[in-house]
């Protein structure tokens, strides 16, 4: 399945926007033959695409509003013109295969919700986020969509996490685990406890059992499905911690002679862990449930890593994963088996 249509850029959004916006853009042109429109004030933008020679390569659609990186959910209703909407609504109309913003995750969701819509059946839209487990990523959703979730709730996010492992990472009959505090079925508060009895009835997916938090990384099952409060907070958790461990492994290197001769030998291996564990080079979060591909990339994202959120973006448009996601959702809503 091929969409040749552009990637709708939300220039505007991102702590750094838009000049890293920009640059990112064009980057995705140039490196990586990526179709892109960016979204945004067409001044500021010219000025930026000016700056890299690429006036005439990257086209802008005027967008005058911005949602700011510190508004929630409301801001979708006040900014009914904002690069996030605007964006929206050039996939909704067809003009654009796919959106990617690096700006309010509260805004993108609200904003996602309410110009794409959800799709037949989706209770709610869910973020997933691709751990960098070997020897295939581990999907972990929600991530920060919903804070306050029913039951239900977590069995359709493993099973839309399920369908979007297959079609976006090519793992066949992944296996699925709930997040909670202990491995034994017991474990847990009264949600994660009923959603624990409606996995292990649900047909369609392979139910492991629950997951803990030092599971994330192990690759013990291919999607992990919890309540968007948990999920970000693991997940920011991680993060935290890769980054501690690696600026540890910096200064330790730098104590002796000795230890910097080992990690020059060992360089290569280094730098592709790092890689590895670098959020910048995955593209980001992937919005699931709505009529149509929204990528959320990190709010820090520099360049390359919306360059990267774009390929992400063009690939999932590119493998029908929406119309998938929508299939999966029809199909549990029309048997009954959740609700």
């Amino acid at each position: 399945m091929s969409d040749s249509r552009p990637i709708a850029l939300d220039a505007m959004g991102g702590d750094h926007a838009p000049h890293a916006i920009v640059a990112g853009a064009v980057h995705a042109v140039r490196e990586r033959g990526l179709a892109v429109v960016l979204v945004g004030s067409p001044r500021v933008l010219y000025e930026a695409l000016a700056d890299h020679d690429a006036t005439k390569e990257v086209p802008i659609v005027r967008a005058e509003e911005a949602l700011a990186m510190d508004e929630g959910a409301l801001a979708s209703l006040r900014r009914p013109r904002s690069s996030i909407a605007v964006a929206c609504h050039l996939v909704r109309r067809g003009d654009a295969a796919a959106v990617v913003s690096a700006g309010s995750t509260a805004g993108i969701v609200a904003t996602g919700r309410l110009r794409l819509k959800g799709q037949q059946g989706v209770l709610r839209p869910a973020i997933a986020v691709a751990l960098p487990t070997l020897p295939a990523p581990t999907v972990l959703l929600d991530a920060g969509a919903n804070a306050e979730v029913k039951p239900e709730m977590l069995v359709q996010f493993a099973h839309l996490g399920a369908t979007y492992a297959e079609l976006a990472h090519g793992i066949q009959d992944p296996k699925v685990g709930l997040l909670t505090i202990g491995s034994e079925a017991e474990k847990g508060n009264k949600l994660v406890k009923r959603a624990h009895e409606l996995l292990q009835g649900s047909p369609g997916i392979q139910f492991a059992g629950n997951v803990e938090g030092h599971d994330l990384l192990t690759g013990k099952v291919d999607v992990i499905t919890t309540d968007g409060f948990t999920g970000n907070v693991a997940l920011k958790t991680m993060e935290g911690a890769v980054r501690y461990a690696f600026t540890e492994l910096r200064e330790s290197i730098g104590d002796s002679r000795v230890a910097r001769l080992g990690a020059a030998m060992q360089r290569s291996r280094i730098r592709g862990l790092r890689r590895r564990l670098d959020a910048e080079e995955h593209g980001g979060a992937v919005l699931l449930g709505l009529n149509g591909t929204v990528v959320i990339a990190h709010g820090a994202s520099r360049a390359q890593g919306i360059s990267a959120a774009c390929r992400l973006a063009a690939d999932l448009a590119h493998a029908g994963v929406v119309p998938a996601i929508g299939e999966t959702a029809a199909s549990l809503s029309r048997s009954h088996r959740l609700w």
